[in-house]
């Protein structure tokens, strides 16, 4: 019975880790499945993921108020993504080389900001996100504590998946947006402006990837370190890919790579006799695997990182 008890204990706990771990993945990969459906790759989710967890801590820091924060680490994002938009769709140069020199950029900038803010003094707290648990359902064995007693921006990405599934499933809208991903010239010949669309989708790239770099410093952790993203910007690009360009395979493949990340950080707590650094890499390695799983079996926008010149063929 003892036996029982603990192993539906760890179990519990390991699952809402591993959700937990997953939220800034999922984050960041909606707004990249957002922007990869209408055709735009933005290698530099990591840069806006890392400006998001900036602009949020230094908006609560300095306010000190959570939502201001938030609001801030949005904008961040939101700034760094338009730049991406402004590099690739206004002077339509190679996205990939964009986003990459964009991550470099962020990396450099919120480091310097960060040392002046910091003037030496090392790290600064702040407050966190509370959880709010949800009546009854909190209380469900195994996976109630995992996705029913959660902060309000893991609840607001539940609705946020629906959503973006919905509309691309059921609306015109959501058709036209995956037409411009699809056939952007053929598109535009039935009337539909491509890059307004793909301004559009920019937009909600830098939202989101901002709410992602936030939720790192509001929910997880209430401090900003350099490079703090350590990745996951690359690995919710992975997530979309692996997801098959649709919310809800995103969502499973950001839990894939939380349950990995939960897992290890497990091993090394229950004192597992495996080198630290070994365990380390363990999501890194599921997630290859996973993709060299999903090798020719690409799902991706036909005009997905191929620039778009009006009357082009």
């Amino acid at each position: 019975m003892l036996q029982q008890i603990f192993t539906l204990s760890f179990m519990t706990a390991f699952l809402a880790a591993a959700v937990r771990l997953a939220v800034p993945l999922m984050y960041g990969g909606i707004g990249e499945t957002i922007a990869e459906k209408s055709g735009i790759l933005n290698i530099g989710m990591e840069g806006v993921m890392l400006s998001g967890a900036f602009f949020s801590f230094a908006g609560a820091w300095y306010s000190g108020n959570l939502f201001v924060g938030l609001l801030a680490g949005m904008l961040g994002g939101l700034v760094v993504s338009l730049l991406h938009g402004l590099l690739s769709i206004t002077l339509v140069q190679n996205q990939s080389v964009s986003g990459l020199a964009i991550n470099m950029l962020m990396l450099g900038v919120t480091s310097f900001l960060f040392k002046l803010m910091s003037d030496g003094q090392g790290y600064q707290q702040i407050e966190t996100f509370p959880n709010i648990a949800i009546p009854g359902l909190s209380k469900i064995p195994l996976i109630g504590e995992a996705f029913f007693n959660c902060d309000f921006l893991t609840y607001l990405i539940y609705i946020l998946l629906i959503f973006t599934w919905i509309f691309y499933k059921k609306t015109n809208p959501g058709l036209a947006f995956a037409a411009v991903g699809e056939h952007p010239q053929a598109a535009e010949s039935a009337g539909i402006p491509v890059k307004k669309y793909r301004w559009v989708v920019m937009v909600f790239n830098g939202l989101l990837g901002g709410i992602g770099g936030a939720y790192l410093v509001l929910v997880q952790l209430g401090v900003f370190t350099e490079n703090m993203i350590s990745g996951r910007g690359y690995i919710a690009l992975a997530t979309v890919i692996l997801g098959r360009y649709t919310p809800f395979g995103m969502f499973g493949a950001a839990l894939l790579f939380g349950a990995a990340n939960a897992l290890q950080i497990r091993l090394q707590t229950i004192g597992v006799s495996i080198s630290p650094f070994l365990l380390a890499i363990l999501p890194y390695a599921l997630t290859l695997i996973a993709m060299l799983g999903a090798a020719g079996k690409s799902s991706e926008p036909e005009a997905l990182s191929k620039p778009y010149i009006k009357g082009s063929r």
